[in-house]
């Protein structure tokens, strides 16, 4: 082989493999964005679910609150 030809040769495999490297770097970007989108909804979902447990122990106290007022109202009408 003549030198320029194995130039050539060696031009086309580094483009090639440029190639196959930009690939791979992309299917490694768009899996790095799809695990950043699942963490986030995760985040999301947990910060929905301990926001619903304030929520339902704020009425459960409510609900303690008033079923205690009823009981004393009915303890002070029994003993008048």
């Amino acid at each position: 082989m003549t030198p320029v030809a194995d130039h050539t040769a060696d031009f086309e495999q580094n483009a090639e493999l440029q190639i196959r490297n930009r690939n791979f770097d992309m299917h490694l970007l768009q899996e790095s964005l799809a695990r950043a989108h699942m963490h986030e909804r995760i985040r999301e979902a947990e910060r929905q679910r301990l926001g619903a447990r304030v929520a339902r122990a704020v009425r459960l106290r409510r609900k303690a609150e008033i079923a205690s007022l009823r009981a004393r109202r009915a303890l002070a009408t029994a003993l008048m």
